[in-house]
This record gives structure tokens, sequence and C-alpha cells, in this order.
């Protein structure tokens, strides 16, 4: 959420001044005699008489005028944006010198959010989305009530289809998370509606982080399966997503292995397009449900075979025919299927169509087991040799310099003895 500079035209004054102030604001646009009689009740209760307590030493007294006042209030009230502000202002500030306690403002700030978001969204957004972030900065950095503020700047902002408007960040909701107290379940909650309000507005990207940190909230309780399935889902959907190894070691993702969609997941990770074809077989209503598209998945199996087989093939050339046997496609369609692997940052190196062969530079592999360790110990025992070698170069270049010194040092002692 973006930064704001609170601003508040009501900061001089006694409690009974401020909270005058409080009602003539809201007394705007009332006939002149209607206007009267809004404010009489509320000059009646600020009147200290005899045996009661100044308000200044009477907090229960100075509690009750502010929720009197916060009844009255119906919506953003007739001023400018920045009159507006100081109103709300003054008026989070009376109410949470009055609570020492969540529970205390909990009703209050509950009551402000309903009357701040009872217009249609889209009414006075930029006044509101800076009075609810007012109001969020001046709550403790505890409060268990941030995330219900939070929570309606998230619904505006979604609403508004403006979700750029809040700034979020990860970084931002995990340092929420460990300052606020509220539940476990809370915090799930709270994060699924930001994954959920980056589904709506159309960046699955952004909403699939906060599945990931939705699902590991859960653990083992009833709501894993379900979240685990939206995860995989999602993981499936987007086609720039290839960490399925990762993926696949997540406990909440684990315990839905017996579901048709893991078994999806273990095929992108290890499997082929023959796999894909059996699996679709006996689960196509699946695909479906859970509204993944086949031809995504089915290219990413693609460059992630193409990729794996290209590990083996490191600092060497690959042919066209076995990239083609890889991915069952005509020789003509390998070019084509090899640049594409490269944009998806799977694959690097050079085509050479002459030669018809691929020569990698960079691969990525699936996933790293005992093969794939196999492999890192060859290439490595490969490249020790390689440079054992040099050295030997190197170690043979300066003898034959230091010989050649030697010998330079010989002929001119001759010369000058001569």
């Amino acid at each position: 959420m973006a930064s704001t500079d609170s601003i508040s035209i009501f900061t001089e004054g006694t409690f009974e001044e401020q909270i005058q102030e409080l009602v003539n604001y809201l007394a705007r646009g009332l006939s002149e005699e209607a206007r009267v009689a809004f404010i009489r009740p509320f000059q009646d209760v600020l009147i200290t008489r005899e045996g009661d307590r100044p308000f200044a030493e009477d907090a229960d007294r100075r509690r009750k005028v502010i929720m009197k006042v916060l009844g009255e209030v119906k919506g953003l009230g007739e001023g400018n944006e920045r009159e507006v502000e100081g109103f709300f202002n003054l008026l989070d500030a009376h109410i949470l010198a009055l609570s020492s306690e969540s529970s205390q403002a909990k009703e209050p700030i509950t009551t402000l959010i309903r009357v701040l978001t009872s217009t249609p969204p889209s009414e006075n957004a930029s006044i509101k989305y800076r009075v609810l972030s007012n109001l969020f900065n001046a709550l403790p950095r505890s409060s268990p009530l941030r995330v219900e503020v939070y929570t309606a700047l998230l619904n505006l902002a979604n609403e508004n289809q403006e979700l750029e408007v809040l700034q979020i960040s990860q970084e931002d909701v995990d340092r929420w998370l460990s300052e606020w107290e509220i539940s476990q379940d809370e915090k799930s909650a709270f994060l699924k509606k930001i994954a959920d309000a980056y589904n709506k507005s159309e960046q699955p990207g952004i909403a699939f982080t906060y599945l990931l940190s939705h699902l590991r909230t859960l653990a083992s309780s009833a709501a894993a399966e379900p979240a685990a399935l939206d995860v995989i889902a999602a993981a499936l959907r987007l086609p720039a997503y290839f960490d399925f190894n990762d993926l696949l070691k997540i406990e909440g993702v684990q315990a839905v292995k017996e579901n048709p969609l893991f078994a999806l997941l273990k095929i992108c990770l290890s499997g082929g397009l023959a796999d894909l074809q059996s699996w679709e077989a006996a689960n196509g209503e699946t695909l479906t449900k859970f509204e993944v598209d086949r031809d995504i998945v089915e290219r990413k199996i693609r460059y992630l075979a193409l990729a794996s087989q290209a590990t083996k093939y490191i600092g060497r050339d690959m042919p066209y025919s076995e990239i083609a046997s890889v991915l069952q496609v005509d020789n003509k369609e390998v070019e084509a299927w090899v640049i594409d692997t490269i944009r998806a940052g799977l694959l690097s190196g050079k085509l050479h169509q002459p030669a018809q062969t691929f020569h990698v530079i960079r691969s990525t592999s699936r996933s790293f087991g005992r093969e794939e360790w196999k492999t890192l110990e060859k290439r490595l025992l490969a490249w020790k040799t390689g440079l054992l070698g040099v050295l030997e170069v190197v170690e043979g270049a300066r003898q034959s310099i230091a010989e050649s010194g030697l010998a330079l040092e010989a002929d001119k002692t001759v010369q000058a003895t001569a």
C-alpha cells in the first residue's frame, strides 16, 4: 500500500471544541432549521453540569459522545477531499484514543468501514483509499483490526479494477502477518483474499504466489486439500511456470497424491506426451473441472522434455533428429520448438542449420536426483581433467621460457668473456 501523509484540519482545541467541529461538518447541507435541531443534542451532551467530571478526566463520557457522533456518520459528508480526510482523521484519533484494547475499537472501526464502503466503489474512490489507508496506518502494528481495514481496501481496489493503487508486495504482506495478532485461519483467509483479487484482475502469476503462501499456512487442515488442488491447477494453467519439482515437495501437495491432477503434475515433471495422452484418456474431465488448458500443458511437457534431454549435451551438439524424436515433431519444426524453449528460459545454445545440430550451452533439468548428480560428477571430473591439462601446458611453457632465459644468459656471459 502506498504510504500516505495524514492530514487533519481539526488539530487544536479542547475535546468539546473538536466535537463541535465534527458535528458542524456533519450538519453541512442541512437547512438552517434542520441544522439547529441536529446540533442541539450534541450541545446538550457536551455541557458539564454540577457533579459531572470534566471530559478530560472521564473516558466513559468521551466514549459516549464519540459513539453518538459516529452514529450520525452516514457517508463521506459534504466537503472537499482535505476536509473529508481531516474529519475522518480526527474521528479515528478519538476512537483509538478511547480504545485501550482492539476489542473496544472493533465495533466503531467496523462501523467506519461499513460507512466508507456503503456507496458505489467508484464514487469518490480516491478519498476512500486515502481515508482507509490513514485508518490502517493509525492502528497499532499488531492490531487484528488492520486485517479488516486492509480487506476493505482490497475489495474497493478490486471492484474498481485498480489493484495497482495498493502497491501490494509479498514482503509487506509477510511482515503484516507476522505482526498482526490474528489466528492462523485468519492469516490463511487473508492470503486467499489477495490471491482471489489478483485472479479477478487477471494477474494469475501474482495470484499464484499468494495461493502458494495460503497453502503453506494450512498445514494439514481440512482446507488444505482444495487449496492444494487450486495451487496445482494454477501451476498447470500458467504458461511460464515450470518449477514442478519444488511444487511436488510441498506437504499439502503431497497430501492429494490420489487425485488425478496430482498425476498430471507428475507427468509434467518426469513424463512425456504418451503419458499425457494416457492420462487424458482416463481423466479428460479433470481438465475441464479445473479449467486447465490442455494445449498449455502439452506445450510445457514438450519444453521440459527437450530441456531435460539437452542436459546430456551441454557443451556438445544435439542432432535435430534426436530433438524431433523427443518432441514428436517433424525435423522442419525443430528450430521453432528450440527457439520457444529458449524463450521459456529453459535452454540456451546455438542452432546450426547446415549441420542440423543445436549446440547446447545451458539447459534446465526437470528434477535433480541420483542421475543428475552422476552427470554433474562426470562434468566436474572432465572439467578438472581439462584444467589439469591447461596447467600442464602453462607449466611447460613456463619451464621453456626459463630454459630459454638461462641459455640467453649463458650466451651473454661467453660473449663478455671473449
